[in-house]
């Protein structure tokens, strides 16, 4: 049995592409850049992903910075999807989510990348994470609003 469906998406939901595609790509620009900078004055050379310690002198700083980075593509596949899905439901809301998720992967960087704090804890520091989780739990909440209603749940 299949279900023959039209998507009518809200007037607002151009809110929800520029929030949710174009903000994280500038956010993804914003952490590329301090990983490029990071390459050049910590002398991490490509291909190397990451600093490899014993053979690159300031792999453990290089890595913090790397890091940071490569831990938003890691939800950045579930994230913008369940956005562009659960906009079409939420579409306000799901914006302010991708601006939290955006800004939230900037400060996890920062927060990782300053050598102050123990590297456990660093990239706690400045919110990020808080942000982040925010944003990616009321995209998700928002699929599962839009897969109730279109499933007659309520």
């Amino acid at each position: 049995m299949s279900i023959a469906a039209t998507i009518e998406v809200p007037q607002t939901y151009g809110y929800v592409l520029l929030s949710c595609v174009i903000a994280p790509t500038v956010s993804n620009f914003v952490m590329t850049g301090n990983v490029v900078k990071a390459r050049k004055s910590l002398d991490v050379k490509y291909p190397n992903l990451y600093g490899i310690p014993g053979f690159h002198k300031n792999a453990d700083e290089f890595n913090r910075i790397q890091r940071g980075h490569q831990n938003a593509f890691e939800l950045l596949a579930f994230f913008i999807p369940a956005c562009l899905v659960g906009g079409t439901k939420h579409p306000i809301a799901v914006s302010v989510y991708g601006i939290l998720f955006s800004v939230g992967c900037i400060l996890y960087q920062w927060g990782y990348m300053d050598t102050k704090h123990d590297v456990a804890t660093a990239r706690y520091k400045k919110g990020g994470p808080v942000l982040r989780t925010l944003a990616f739990v009321g995209a998700i909440g928002s699929v599962v609003s839009l897969a109730g209603s279109l499933l007659s749940w309520w």
